[in-house]
């Protein structure tokens, strides 16, 4: 018998095989080129997550892109832009997607050019001059100015930050601060500080596009050097300051000071416990004007002049009364967004709700994926520093959950066959949709907040059930009401009914905010989490299909990412003043008091609930005279401070020992490693892993505009 196999086996030649291979090859790359050719007509609303991508990469990147790199970035967009209106229909979706993110990565290089302004390279006590632009407070509640046309001695105009923030602390403030008055006080001013460890929030990036180029704190008197400018700007929020002062006039107490929030931006007269109480809820985005507060503001106004306008018979057959209230709410949303200090938030709530009613004016849906994704192209174009902060994040990941969820559910009742509704059901269908509402937006929104917040609320949602509808159905129609009436003199009614709804909003807040197990601390996750969270959940809502469920696996795949990253087990503040040692017990601190807000940032991002003098206690740390001693990686730490640790340094130094150093000491030169001020200033805070691996801030935050290194 022939060992030989018969060539009948193989019916297919070798040729036909590498064909037919090809041929699968083929359809297999050009799989995603047909669907996305095929839904053609829905894939505007994927334009800013296109144009998004661009921005991410820009802000991800670790070094500033040269100025011949740019202009190549900008030639593929128009290369890529020609291609989608010449070039082969199969291609088109895809080059026009390639063409957005070039555009965005674009954009925010040059809205990142375009705010450059100086900043303070080092810290500096002195007088200071300038004029008030805004007036807020501080985490710790003290009166904080924002000032512009700034003076200070010494520094040329070249060299001098366009803006600083001062905080008033002690009774440094004898008179009442408004917008354009020239004061002068003697202050403490530092650059805008760095990363509390690699990675974290970088408040440099953020007072780098509000032209914020010193901060500080005085406590010697403020001065007022000259009265009030005039200007439409600051006239506007003098306006503002009034209006602020004449509502916690007539309303007393928090009561008070959450009207003038929610009308006109200032939160002055919240008390720092009810802030937290309403963090604590998860009704802070109450407190702050938002897309809920223009969304509800801009309905109140359409269905009232759309209401009052059907009373007249012959006006409504007619006259588009639809149109002619939008276009009355679009002003009235003007107004608000004048009214309330335009900060970044509140204008792209207004964005957003211009966008919908420019919507029904031109007689598309108002309330559509395309108007969300409007809207989302409009922001990252006009603020594309927007885009990883917290509040953008959070208002279009919960519009467009909430459009889609009811866009699906609208269709789904298109298919059930009409039945006559009963009278509980038409009575609990409003409620059921406000549930909905909560329910929806806060599943969307949760992820975000505890990647930026490191928390979650166990009660929010039943916070939020009980106290929204009433911001929709009470506050914001009896502010309206308030605004209607206060040339006349009888604005008394609609804030009577404000302050109604507010004591129950405030005490819903109390109530959940102040059980003990109303948050829960998790660990911060790694960089890659959310953005894979949010293009998973994009994909989810905004692709139809089956193929929708990729986005599941997409945000599955982060959240277990997210559950199984590693906290550093050493972390080494930017200034030196403190040391924390990942334990079994947790975090401990080498110091029980100094660098707060460094402390509690570490543990909030450990997911770690302890205050800083409790993770002091923990084991870890062995004190020494002027410091403490630790092991990690093998090796001998010292972190000293005080004169105490000063006087030891040298000779520990000779033991060639690793030492950590407070910035106020200056180590000598020595066979020992020191992280001194001088070090800690090129490297600001360090992460240590369990391995020995050291990430500084400067490694992960690179050389940008705004890094400082």
């Amino acid at each position: 018998m022939s060992s030989t196999v018969p060539f009948r086996l193989f019916p297919l030649s070798l040729g036909a095989l590498m064909r037919r291979s090809g041929q699968r090859a083929l359809r297999l790359m050009m799989g995603p080129a047909v669907a996305l050719t095929a839904a053609r007509g829905w894939l505007f609303p994927f334009a800013p997550v296109a144009m998004g991508i661009g921005v991410g990469a820009y802000f991800a990147i670790p070094v500033q892109p040269h100025p011949a790199q740019l202009v190549m970035v900008w030639g593929l967009a128009v290369l890529c832009a020609g291609l989608a209106v010449w070039g082969p229909h199969l291609l088109r979706p895809m080059v026009v997607a390639l063409s957005l993110a070039a555009i965005g990565f674009g954009v925010a290089a040059y809205r990142t050019d375009l705010v450059a302004a100086p900043v303070l390279q080092w810290r500096r006590y002195g007088p200071v001059e300038g004029r008030i632009v805004m007036v807020d407070r501080s985490v710790s509640d003290a009166v904080r100015l924002t000032l512009d046309a700034v003076v200070l001695n010494g520094l040329s105009p070249g060299q001098t930050p366009l803006r600083v923030r001062v905080s008033v602390h002690g009774d440094g403030l004898e008179f009442d601060p408004v917008a354009g008055m020239h004061v002068m006080m003697t202050a403490h001013l530092g650059p805008p500080s760095g990363p509390t460890e690699p990675g974290g929030f970088d408040f440099r990036r953020l007072a780098w596009f509000d032209r914020l180029g010193a901060v500080g704190y005085t406590r010697s008197p403020v001065m007022a050097l000259a009265p009030p400018e005039a200007g439409l700007g600051l006239a506007l929020t003098r306006l503002r300051q009034r209006i602020s002062a004449g509502i916690r006039a007539r309303l007393t107490g928090e009561t008070g000071g959450f009207v003038a929030a929610i009308l006109t931006g200032d939160r002055s007269g919240v008390g720092q416990d009810t802030t937290e109480n309403l963090r604590r809820s998860n009704l802070a985005h109450l407190l702050a004007i938002s897309g809920l507060h223009m969304g509800l503001l801009t309905g109140v106004v359409f269905g009232a002049f759309r209401a009052g306008l059907a009373l007249f018979p012959w006006v409504a057959l007619r006259l588009p009364i639809r149109k002619i209230a939008a276009i009355g709410a679009l002003f009235a949303a003007a107004a608000y967004l004048a009214l309330s200090g335009g900060n970044v938030a509140t204008q792209r709530a207004f964005i957003m709700a211009a966008t919908m009613l420019i919507a029904v004016v031109a007689e598309r849906r108002a309330i559509s994926l395309r108007s969300v994704g409007l809207a989302a192209l409009i922001v990252l174009l006009w603020r594309p520093e927007a885009l990883p902060t917290a509040g953008f994040q959070m208002s279009f990941a919960a519009t467009v959950a909430l459009v889609a969820v009811f866009a699906a559910l609208r269709d789904r009742q298109k298919n059930r066959p009409k039945s006559r509704q009963g009278h509980m059901r038409r009575v609990m269908q409003p409620i059921v949709g406000a549930v909905l509402c909560s329910l929806v937006a806060g599943i969307a929104t949760a992820p975000i907040a505890a990647a930026h917040f490191h928390r979650f609320t166990d009660y929010g949602l039943l916070a939020n059930v009980v106290s929204v509808p009433l911001m929709g159905v009470l506050v914001m129609p009896a502010a309206v009401l308030a605004a209607l009436l206060w040339p006349f003199g009888g604005e008394g009614l609609g804030l009577w009914l404000m302050e109604l709804g507010t004591r129950w909003i405030l005490g819903v807040a109390q109530v959940f905010g102040g059980m003990e197990d109303a948050i829960r601390l998790v660990a911060v996750p790694p960089v890659w989490a959310l953005p894979a969270l949010g293009l998973g959940g994009l994909w989810l809502a905004l692709w139809r299909g089956r193929a929708r469920l990729a986005g599941v696996i997409v945000i599955a795949s982060a959240l277990i990412g997210w559950g199984l990253a590693e906290r550093p087990a050493l972390l080494i503040d930017r200034d030196g003043g403190l040391v924390g040692l990942l334990t079994e017990e947790g975090r401990a601190l080498s110091r029980a008091r100094g660098a707060g807000y460094v402390a509690r940032k570490w543990l909030e991002s450990d997911g770690d609930a302890a205050e800083q003098s409790e993770a002091a206690t923990r084991a870890g740390f062995e004190a020494i005279e002027g410091g403490v001693r630790f092991t990690h990686a093998g090796q001998t730490w010292f972190h000293l401070h005080g004169r105490r640790g000063e006087a030891i340094l040298s000779e520990l130094c000779a033991e060639g020992v690793t030492i950590v150093i407070n910035a106020r000491i200056d180590g000598p030169n020595g066979a020992c490693r020191l992280m001194d001020a001088r070090a800690l200033s090129r490297s600001g805070s360090i992460a240590v892993h369990a391995d020995g691996q050291e990430i500084t801030a400067r490694m992960v935050s690179g050389r940008r505009p705004w890094s400082g290194f």
